[in-house]
């Protein structure tokens, strides 16, 4: 070992050998650096693109975010929209029930009144009929009295607002045989149900609500004049 130490080619072996070996950490350090620096530079890039990619995901997420407020608000929009469309509808339901309601009572009304109308109309008919029987009774009636019993009819006008319409008198002669001229009057017309009333009658006879009563239930006015005429007769005889 001394001798190796002594020898004067060991310093320069050692050296070189040192010299190699610090060329070699100089190499080693190198490529440390040039691995640090690649990498450094790979690491820049992948954060500048991972830096990149979150600008753009911010962006993308802020435009999203606009839109879903917008529609938000659209459906905000589309909601009170909707909801004044339902309650417009539900108004125009109510008027159209209101309207299918009144429809509903016009017919009925209609109905009814083509049932007054109908049972008018067959009253009129009733009334027209009992009206010819009555007129003509009075026609027979005045023919028989008229000829054979000295009977004069006059048709008369009230002329006061409790005796208005056309009514007709009744005047009896050759009653009394002691006057012969003297008339006996009955005034009748008829009543709200179309039938005889005795208005008056000169001279008055006490049983006249009786035979009006009795002409009324046969609607005979030839009897009813004869019964009178007995009446006014055996007034005479008194």
């Amino acid at each position: 070992m001394m001798m190796s130490i002594t020898d004067p080619n060991m310093s320069d072996r050692f050296a070189s050998a040192m010299e190699e070996i610090h060329n070699n950490h100089l190499k080693t350090f190198s490529d440390i650096i040039d691995m640090t620096t690649e990498f450094s530079q790979s690491h820049k890039h992948f954060v500048k693109s991972a830096l990149d990619t979150c600008l753009k995901k911010c962006k993308d997420d802020e435009v999203l975010f606009e839109r879903m407020q917008t529609l938000k608000k659209d459906l905000q929009q589309q909601k009170v929209l909707l909801k004044d469309k339902q309650r417009i509808i539900s108004q125009k339901l109510s008027e159209l029930q209101e309207t299918e309601m009144h429809k509903q009572d016009i017919m009925k009304k209609i109905e009814k009144l083509k049932e007054e109308q109908t049972k008018r109309r067959e009253l009129i008919e009733s009334q027209n009929k009992a009206n010819k029987a009555r007129l003509k009774n009075l026609q027979k009636a005045r023919l028989v009295f008229q000829e054979h019993l000295g009977l004069e009819i006059r048709t008369i006008l009230g002329k006061s607002e409790m005796a208005r319409g056309e009514k007709l008198q009744f005047i009896f002669r050759n009653i009394n045989p002691a006057d012969e001229d003297s008339v006996y009057i009955i005034t009748m017309g008829l009543n709200e149900d179309r039938q005889y009333q005795i208005v008056s009658s000169d001279p008055e006879l006490e049983c006249l609500p009786y035979l009006e009563s009795r002409l009324q239930e046969t609607n005979n006015l030839a009897a009813f004049l004869a019964n009178v005429r007995k009446e006014f007769i055996a007034r005479t005889r008194r």
